[in-house]
């Protein structure tokens, strides 16, 4: 058995790693004009996380990613 009871994609976020996630975010509601208090906004948010989580740190990457697909 492992030692390791969770994955790395299990762990949280330290602030850095959110503080890129919310740029990102807020990057993509303002240049698809999408409102940040609606739900379309919480999927985005969402993909951003799990993208970061996947190991997408790069902020034009994540950008690129997510953006790429209206939510």
């Amino acid at each position: 058995m492992s030692d390791k009871l969770f994955s790395t994609r299990d762990e949280p976020l330290a602030s850095e790693d959110l503080d890129i996630c919310r740029r990102v975010h807020e990057a993509l509601c303002s240049g698809l004009d999408i409102d940040r208090s609606g739900g379309q906004a919480e999927r985005l948010g969402a993909l951003i996380i799990e993208l970061y989580r996947q190991g997408v740190h790069d902020e034009d990457q994540l950008r690129l990613l997510a953006g790429g697909k209206r939510v």
